[in-house]
């Protein structure tokens, strides 16, 4: 018996604590409802010590919420798929860089099921051949490329992905596949990869044979090498392949093979291992791709990177002991590619993942283009339908296509929002600004913020402003048509939305040079002191005074200048024939991060790649180098430096070191130019990499940060932070922006789009007053004036998988908080139970009069009261009974006037027992407070605070006198109430009389006259319904009828109560009628049902006959 031993070490700490701890989960989902409008009256609160006094922590914020506004139009890169071979409309899907996604009906719809985990990046997914319910997540893209993320181990899950478990391999970091025994579902074979930007550890093939308890190494290389896939041999699971690699990325560089690299074979279930590379290339190997053909599996295919042209496509015929070369084809980029698969329906063809999809019939002697029309480049992920040989699902750069014809046509999945963007900038668009940001091999792309539009935001409201690779777009704040976008390298344009041109504005050398540097991802930024003036940095600072239409350095080489080739790479430096050396990274030496002060015109920051803050405060004229940072590594990379907003002599720097395996994050904050600097990184998680810095324009000692798990808050300049993770998946973000006239937050998140937090505004009432507010019973924060549009369905019905992003809640929203948790008394005793249960102690059993006491509590409530500025109550709202900050929004308006009968929701015809919606409201000034019901006792707990509400925009025809229609619109709801609850009570009394004549049909000696008496009233009452609901008898044979007095008061109510224009003559016609017609019918409606109906009723009492529904209560005792 193998002795194994369980790896499960991790020196690093937990990413995301703050919010990913199962009570924290538990508040933010419970708060997430009062995101969207009001939650149950109780909240159901397991944290036994809600009643203390509040901590300002991330649970206490988490009130504030993310929303996400996609798109979905480009969607991302997509690193495994795997098909449910017991359901194949059941797929899961990984993400590289944006989780796990589930779907049950073949795309049509989609799930995220792994978005509370630690790890957002990807490399492998696997389905029990044994238990389809059984998914396996190995974390950590299988790619070298330079975004690439990192993961924390294999995941398990038992329940379809409902749940899953990480089951060790922390620091394995990357893995590449994930193997479970055909026979035995215990025994799984993981490939690790390792960590890409260091040496170290878990590393090699691992093995468990239960299930994930324990791991075994059962084949190691060195240090700089791991494993990067591995098979079974489908006649013999004991006899395995793998293939390791050995790869090392910096910053400034990639080796993309060694020694290590090669392909191993086992023959005893994994035992041991030796290499089977004997006709494959004698030098060092890069990334080897493989597969084993489904029909013969004595037949291998490998496609080899190697130094020179020793690399191609190998076959081997005899399971691995001799190979040949059939070609020199591999893949443009074996690290981001060069995976191959064997079709499971011809032998002897292969397909090649790489920029477009290769195809061999011939065992990879001769490739061609598989037929991709339509379809985005850099694929990473292939299945194949056992059935159907033409059916395909491919996965790529771009998202999801599945094809049934063989790659002649292809459809694509717009529904899975994994764009991976790499900066965010907004517009000052009106009514609604514009979000714009570059991404990961998917355009820039600019889209609104919230539209109009009932369904949400839609992929079509999204469009392009430059194609490839995007970064860091610039708007200007005076005129929203002009938009600055960059490519890869420096490539830069001016985009003018109005004319659609695009024109190219990159500065170019000199004729007498030097020759320019350009990052991947240039730095680019807008003077705050003219919208004209443009920074953009190669190694050299450049400046344009007209839109880019000019430039001039103001610098010289602001970096180091060191020559990436002469420094060591795994322990040593490199030739220049070394495999995949330097390929797909930039020249060491570019600026990254540019920022001038908007107090002091030419004080400018400018951070590069290896390690520099430069300062100049003359625009450019002279320039002073920080070359160290307190407690950061020597050259890392200076990801972000922003100057205050508050202070002329505060600047803030974000700087990392994660490209040398160092995931520290490094936030650091100076208040004398540059001259001195703090480490501000406090509290923050330490296995999270910081990306970028944003300060409130408002109150300096608010503070937003972007990381690599989640984004977090300080309101006290950095002492202390929150995250701020509501709604916000495990994701990298990028960069945050502040837009400024709305006061929202926008994050640019690496694979999961766009996400805002719509009006922050009260974090920054926190940060000016957190004590105060902690220390009250509630709170009202400031309110956000509101502004009254329509919201219209414009695009029809368009399915199930047509993709849309949330909308702000309609209305205005209120953020309040709640100083301690409302509990039931039940609640409040099974907290104390599960205390007892903790401490070892007995539970004590309620008495009954408590239980009694318990079934008969009404349930607290908490809840906000809106007035108009004459102090008339308005409307209330729900709110939340948990402690803490919460929302809950108003919809400016009135309450309904429908029926309340405890059933379903209202609305206007049908007349619900949900209340519908009133009148909207007048626009004017308004107050909200909030009070809290306990015991049927009412307490206010803050307010009143005032707001305003306004209409947005205006009309092609002038809308009436607003407090005309509202009182006409109030004069409309209390006819509605009236004849709903008239038409609600006819059709009681009909049940009522109906009942009477069964009654009486069974009870044969009561005497004869009752029973015509009761159809008496019945056909009264008949006629009187039929003025009420009109004619049911033409109705029901589809012929013309006069309507009835409800379907007038109907059509008065939805013809003009959604609008802001006011009634038509034609809506005032139709009230009289109905108003008029009411007038008559209520007397004779009225004789019948408070009369002459319970008179009869009275008469079947006396005569003994059985109750019926709608009486009084029966005689006792008894007559007689």
């Amino acid at each position: 018996m193998i002795d194994f031993e369980r790896l499960r070490a991790n020196p690093y700490a937990r990413r995301g604590v703050l919010s990913r701890c199962p009570a924290l989960l538990l508040a933010g989902m419970a708060t997430l409802g009062a995101l969207r409008g009001p939650e149950p009256l109780l909240a159901q609160d397991g944290d036994d010590d809600a009643d203390d006094a509040p901590d300002l922590n991330s649970g206490f914020i988490s009130g504030i919420g993310w929303r996400s506004i996609g798109p979905a139009i480009a969607s991302g890169r997509i690193a495994d798929i795997a098909v449910d071979p017991t359901d194949r409309s059941v797929w899961y899907v990984a993400a590289s860089s944006g989780n796990v996604w589930k779907t049950t009906n073949a795309g049509t719809t989609w799930t995220p099921i792994f978005d509370d985990y630690g790890s957002y990046s990807i490399g492998a997914i696997a389905l029990d051949p044994n238990d389809h319910l059984t998914l396996w997540v190995g974390t950590g893209e299988n790619n070298g490329q330079r975004s690439v993320g990192y993961g924390d181990g294999v995941y398990k899950s038992i329940d379809g992905g409902r749940s899953f478990r990480n089951v060790g391999l922390e620091t394995s970091e990357h893995i590449g596949k994930i193997q479970i025994h055909p026979d035995d579902s215990d025994v799984v074979f993981v490939a690790a990869q390792g960590p890409l930007w260091n040496a170290g550890g878990e590393r090699g093939l691992y093995r468990t044979i239960d299930g994930g308890e324990t791991w075994e190494r059962v084949l190691e290389i060195d240090e700089h090498t791991g494993v990067n896939e591995v098979y079974f041999d489908a006649r013999n699971p004991d006899v395995m392949y793998a293939t390791s690699w050995q790869r090392r990325r910096h910053q400034w560089t990639m080796i993309d093979g060694g020694p290590g690299s090669g392909i191993h074979k086992s023959t005893d279930g994994g035992n041991t291992w030796r290499e089977i590379n004997r006709g494959l290339p004698s030098g060092d190997k890069g990334r080897i791709g493989f597969a084993i053909s489904p029909q013969n599996p004595d037949v291998l295919y490998a496609i080899v990177e190697a130094s020179g042209d020793a690399g191609g496509t190998f076959r081997s015929e005899n399971m691995g002991e001799n190979w040949s070369r059939t070609s020199r084809y591999q893949s443009g980029a074996p690290m981001y590619y060069h995976e191959l698969y064997a079709d499971p329906h011809r032998f002897d063809r292969i397909y090649s993942l790489d920029t477009f999809l290769q195809v061999s019939e011939d065992g990879g002697e001769t490739w061609e283009r598989f037929p991709t029309q339509g379809v985005h480049v850099d694929h990473h992920a292939l299945t194949f339908d056992p059935d159907d040989p033409d059916h395909l699902i491919l996965g790529n750069d771009g998202g999801l296509y599945e094809t049934w014809d063989f790659g002649e046509n292809w459809h694509f999945f717009r529904n899975l929002p994994l764009t991976q963007f790499y900066k965010v900038a907004t517009s000052n668009d009106e009514p609604f600004y514009y979000v714009y940001g570059g991404t990961q091999d998917n355009n820039t792309l600019g889209g609104p913020s919230q539209t109009a539009d009932n369904a949400g935001i839609r992929n079509s409201d999204w469009y392009v402003t430059l194609g490839g690779d995007g970064f860091d777009p610039v708007i200007d704040p005076e005129n929203p048509d002009i938009i600055y976008s960059q490519l890869q390298n420096g490539v830069l344009s001016r985009f003018d939305r109005v004319s659609k041109e695009r024109l190219d504005i990159q500065p170019q050398e000199d004729a007498d040079g030097p020759p320019l540097r350009w990052y991947w991802d240039a730095a680019l930024h807008m003077s705050p002191h003219d919208n004209h003036r443009l920074y953009y940095g190669a190694q050299i600072l450049f400046q344009s005074d007209d839109q880019a239409s000019t430039w001039r350095p103001i610098s010289g080489d602001l970096t180091r200048n060191l020559d990436r080739n002469q420094l060591e790479v795994m322990g040593r430096v490199w030739s220049v024939d070394a495999v995949g050396k330097n390929r797909s990274t930039s020249v060491f030496g570019h600026i990254v991060a540019v920022s001038e002060s908007p107090f002091v015109e030419g004080l400018i920051y400018a951070g590069t790649d290896d390690g520099l803050v430069q300062v100049t405060e003359d625009g450019g004229e002279n320039w002073r180098a920080v070359e160290s940072f307190p407690g950061v590594p020597d050259t890392s990379f200076v990801h972000d430096v922003e100057a205050s907003l508050h202070d002329p002599n505060t600047v803030f720097a974000v700087i990392n070191n994660f490209k040398r395996g160092d995931f520290l994050p490094y936030v650091l904050k100076s208040t004398d130019r540059g001259v001195t600097w703090t480490s501000i990184s406090g509290d923050l998680p330490e296995n999270g990499p910081a990306f970028s810095i944003v300060q409130d324009h408002v109150e300096p000692n608010l503070l937003f940060l972007g990381t690599e798990f989640s984004a977090f808050t300080s309101v006290n300049g950095g002492e202390s932070w929150m995250e701020l993770g509501t709604g916000l998946p495990t994701i990298p973000v990028r960069e945050l922006e502040i837009q400024k006239r709305e006061d929202d937050l926008v994050a640019a998140t690496f694979g999961r789009s766009f996400y805002v937090v719509d009006d922050y505004t009260p974090l920054r009432e926190l940060a000016a007053r957190s004590d105060e507010i902690l220390a009250s019973d509630g709170h009202i924060f400031e309110v956000k004036d509101g502004e009254m549009f329509l919201r219209w369905s414009p695009g029809g019905t368009n399915g199930a998988d047509f993709y849309t992003a949330d909308n702000p809640d309609f209305g205005v929203t209120f953020t309040y908080y709640v100083g301690e948790t409302l509990r039931t008394r039940e609640a409040a005793r099974q907290a104390e139970e599960r205390r007892a249960q903790r401490q070892g102690e007995d539970t004590p059993y309620p008495t009954w009069e408590e239980l009694e006491a318990e079934d008969r509590e009404e349930a607290p409530r908490v809840f906000l009261t809106i007035r108009d500025s004459d102090g008339n109550v308005v409307n209330t709202v729900n709110g939340s009974t948990s402690q803490g900050m919460r929302r809950a929004t108003w919809n400016y308006r009135y309450p309904g006037y429908n029926p309340v009968t405890g059933g379903g929701g209202g609305g206007f015809g049908g007349f619900g027992g949900g209340g519908g919606n009133g009148p909207m409201a007048l626009p004017g000034s308004y107050t909200v407070s909030l009070s809290r019901r306990v015991d049927g006792e009412v307490t206010e707990l803050a307010g009143p605070v005032p707001f305003e509400i306004a209409p947005m925009g205006g009309s092609a025809i002038p809308p009436q006198d607003r407090a005309a229609v509202l009182a006409f619109q109030r004069q409309t709801g209390e006819l509605l109430r009236a004849v709903s609850g008239t038409q609600r009570v006819a059709g009681a009394a009909m049940a009522r009389i109906s009942a009477m004549k069964q009654a009486l049909d069974r009870w044969p000696s009561a005497d004869a006259s009752l029973r015509q008496e009761a159809r008496a009233l019945e056909l009264r009452l008949l006629d009187l319904q039929e003025t009420l609901n009109g004619s049911r008898t033409r109705a029901s044979r589809a012929e013309p009828e006069m309507p009835g007095i409800v379907a007038r008061v109907n059509q008065v109510v939805r013809g003009h109560w959604n609008g802001l224009h006011g009634p038509t003559q034609t809506h005032r016609e139709q009230y009289r009628i109905a108003n008029d017609a009411f007038t008559v019918l209520y007397p004779d409606m009225s004789q019948l049902i408070e009369t002459d109906l319970p008179a009869l009723e009275a008469r079947l009492e006396a005569a003994g006959v059985p109750w019926t529904t709608g009486r009084a209560l029966p005689d006792w005792p008894p007559n007689g």
